[in-house]
């Protein structure tokens, strides 16, 4: 779960990514190490994990993560190796998801690197590259794959696929925006095109219009992003620095003084795993109550192997409860039983978010 956080020079990129990483102070609400100098690991808040750990009294709590990386800076001709181009665009490849942060903010005293502040063109400007990109790795693809068709007739769907994408690419649209049936969707991802990862666009706003209504900036970033049925995330990175270095009652102090209810930072990090297509399921207890992280549609079996690999290999069913259910019950299980709301599934079964799970397995 690694998401690159990309944008032109002086939009907040890295004030944003300074933010993350400093929010991981031991006493702030994101536990943070550092993998790399360039890469911050973030918790993804869940209330449910805190109050079943509230509940059973647990040893551990245990959240899950999100990776950001600080992609190196872009310029114009980035994929024609310009300026850190190599390096950006190797980086992007690293990440499944990608943090578009755009400025929406005027500031006399923060120079914009086009000498204008239009987010529309910012977002063009890195999109151009990451499609040049492209059109290289499937114009080798290409290629490849006629000397293939020589030999192996069955290469031609692919060579048919390949050349659907160059031609809609070669227009200046994103991959990610291709109308795709699922097997041809499989194929492209396995490209690993740059335009094709999906994509939030952090709408870096001024200090006084963070809990306002939209500004003209981020209603123009709002329409390009709905075109392309991406998501929108307003921030203010001064702001969301400025919360990393309180502690929790401090935080929501801030927060209510700004008139705002969940922090930037929060609604970028849930906005991700979403992205992503992932949810959690939950396993508590005395010894610990820990949050697992699985993609939409995965089945019990496979989710138990996410703990254990031996749990999938004896899998032979799952007690599983809904975490709104179970605290209604106020964490007695007994009490859910009585209702009939612990349930035992078994290997067809597909995990929801929020089930709270018990595998039963043989050695």
């Amino acid at each position: 779960m690694k998401l690159g956080i990309v944008g032109l020079p002086n939009v907040g990129k890295s004030t944003l990514f300074n933010a993350i990483t400093k929010a991981g102070a031991e006493a702030a609400n994101y536990p943070f190490c550092t993998i790399e100098p360039n890469v911050g690991v973030v918790t993804v808040p869940d209330e449910r994990v805190t109050n079943l750990s509230k509940v059973y009294n647990s040893k551990k709590t245990i959240y899950t993560t999100i990776e950001f990386c600080d992609i190196a800076g872009l310029v114009k001709g980035a994929s024609k190796g310009e300026g850190l181009g190599n390096k950006f665009l190797g980086h992007i490849r690293e990440v499944e998801a990608i943090v578009h942060v755009v400025r929406c903010f005027d500031d006399g005293n923060v120079v914009h690197v086009d000498g204008k502040v239009d987010p529309v063109s910012d977002i063009e400007t890195i999109n151009t590259e990451l499609i040049i990109s492209d059109m290289e790795v499937i114009d080798r693809r290409i290629q490849k794959t006629m000397k293939q068709l020589k030999a192996d007739k069955s290469a031609q769907k692919e060579l048919d696929i390949l050349k659907k994408v160059n031609d809609f690419i070669a227009e200046g649209k994103s991959a990610r925006i291709m109308d795709l049936d699922e097997e041809e969707a499989e194929f492209v991802k396995s490209l690993d095109l740059l335009s094709y990862k999906p994509v939030i666009y952090a709408a870096n706003v001024s200090e006084d219009e963070v809990s306002g209504e939209d500004n003209d900036y981020v209603k123009a970033v709002r329409e390009y992003a709905a075109a392309e049925k991406s998501e929108v995330v307003v921030i203010c990175a001064k702001i969301e620095a400025e919360l990393s270095e309180l502690d929790d009652e401090e935080r929501e102090i801030f927060l209510e003084e700004l008139g705002i209810t969940e922090a930037g930072l929060d609604k970028l990090i849930k906005s991700s795993y979403a992205l992503l297509n992932l949810i959690s399921f939950i396993t508590t207890g005395e010894d610990e109550t820990r949050a697992w992280t699985i993609k939409r549609g995965t089945l019990a079996p496979q989710a138990a192997g996410k703990i254990h690999t031996d749990f999938e290999k004896g899998f032979i069913r799952a007690e599983t409860i809904a975490y709104d259910k179970l605290m209604e019950c106020e964490g007695k299980l007994s009490a859910a039983k009585e209702h009939g709301w612990l349930r035992s599934e078994g290997k067809d079964y597909e995990v929801k978010d929020g089930d709270i799970c018990h595998f039963l397995f043989n050695v």
